[in-house]
């Protein structure tokens, strides 16, 4: 076959193949709305209606015999058939993964959880299933930390009610007496009011804390400063609220550890663990606070004798608003207490945990034989000058 007549089939093949080609483009259109199916097939006749019409025209040109074009038209047209079927089938499969996938995604939204979308036949379905299942497991955990935050704040305002009621009636009652002239003891009145007004004072200042550590607003002022010192002032601040308890500092440093932290946020923390420890050791049982460095990390860790937290309650010893059983109930003691005492809200402890995350720290707790340990971790980067972060 000469060059001019090769030029001649190939440019009556280029013309058919874009006639039936455009006319494929407004057939799709035209049938945009139904199943994949249809459209496959529409592009597998498309793609064999224009071999076949290239055929014919190449056959005229090229004058072949009768015989010779109904052979290639037969074989054309049982190939076609056979394709065709076999995308049908394809687009069978095609469409039960996609409703497969689409029922997933339905009961997603509907808020069921989906372990696993069975019948995936290609790599990329079954990277689609693998993801859909993914996104079921992390909404899934998602919506359980919602319930537990609500169900946390519910618990937080029923205790904050009940806190704030106990306080209230008891400086009205007294104030009661002392307007009525009833009051045989008026200085003591006087005392026991400003107890409970510095009562309500602590829970609003633990309050505020607790909503500038949500609100991501909490901000340090980072200096050098001494662990040792932070916790041996802390543990004298609060020796008038042990009520006898032996508190011990039992120290593991290689000399004086310093370390990266906001000295009055860092105290604050330790202070809610030893105060934590004081109200549930029992008289004449022993408090020790513990501290240590390694692998660049700093740990305060305070023991207490308070007899332990069930296994199924630690995970949310650090919940806004969150209260043990009644063994682990605070006791609030009647010595002077001062800015320092807890407000009993259920508070400290997760102010701990937003101090503890505001140093890229963390704090756990654990049980220990007669009692719980909660222990402070935080890194103790190079020395650095002072700083200001926000909590984010």
């Amino acid at each position: 076959m000469s060059w001019p007549d090769l030029m001649q089939v190939a440019l009556l093949s280029l013309a058919i193949t874009l006639l039936v080609g455009g006319a494929a483009v407004l057939v799709l259109l035209a049938v945009r709305r139904s199943s994949l199916v249809v459209q496959m097939c529409v592009l597998v006749f498309a793609a064999l209606l224009s071999v076949t019409l290239s055929i014919v025209g190449a056959a005229q040109l090229m004058y072949l015999s009768e015989h010779d074009l109904t052979v290639a038209l037969n074989v054309a047209a049982i190939s076609g058939a056979v394709s065709l079927a076999l995308s049908a089938a394809l687009g069978a499969v095609v469409v039960r993964n996609a409703k497969a996938l689409s029922r997933a995604a339905r009961r997603i939204g509907a808020g069921e959880r989906v372990d696993a979308v069975a019948g995936q036949s290609s790599a990329e379905f079954r990277a689609l299933a693998d993801e859909l299942v993914a996104t079921s497991a992390k909404l899934d955990q998602a919506r359980e930390l919602q319930r537990r935050v609500e169900e946390s704040r519910r618990e937080l305002v029923a205790w904050i009610a009940h806190d704030l009621r106990t306080p209230l009636a008891g400086i009205m009652s007294m104030a009661e007496a002392l307007e009525d002239d009833m009051a045989a003891d008026p200085r003591r009145y006087h005392r026991q009011m400003r107890e409970q007004v510095s009562r309500l004072s602590a829970m609003v200042d633990d309050l505020f804390e607790l909503s500038k550590i949500d609100s991501g607003t909490l901000r340090l002022s980072l200096e050098e400063v001494s662990l040792y010192d932070v916790i041996s002032d802390t543990v004298a601040d609060l020796r008038p609220l042990s009520a006898g308890r032996d508190i011990r500092i039992r120290s593991e440093l290689d000399g004086d550890a310093v370390i990266s932290a906001d000295p009055r946020e860092l105290s604050r923390a330790v202070s809610n663990l030893l105060l934590n420890a004081i109200q549930h050791t029992p008289d004449g049982s022993p408090i020790t606070v513990a501290a240590s460095v390694s692998d660049s990390r700093a740990s305060i860790a305070v023991i207490d004798s308070g007899g332990g937290i069930a296994e199924d309650d630690l995970h949310r010893v650090f919940d806004p608003g969150w209260r043990g059983a009644e063994a682990r109930t605070p006791s609030h003691h009647t010595a002077e207490t001062g800015s320092l005492r807890s407000s009993g809200a259920g508070l400290g402890l997760a102010i701990v945990r937003g101090i503890a995350a505001a140093h890229n720290g963390d704090v756990t707790v654990s049980n220990v034989a007669g009692g719980c340990r909660f222990e402070l971790r935080l890194p103790r980067p190079a020395t650095r000058g002072v700083d200001d972060t926000v909590l984010a």
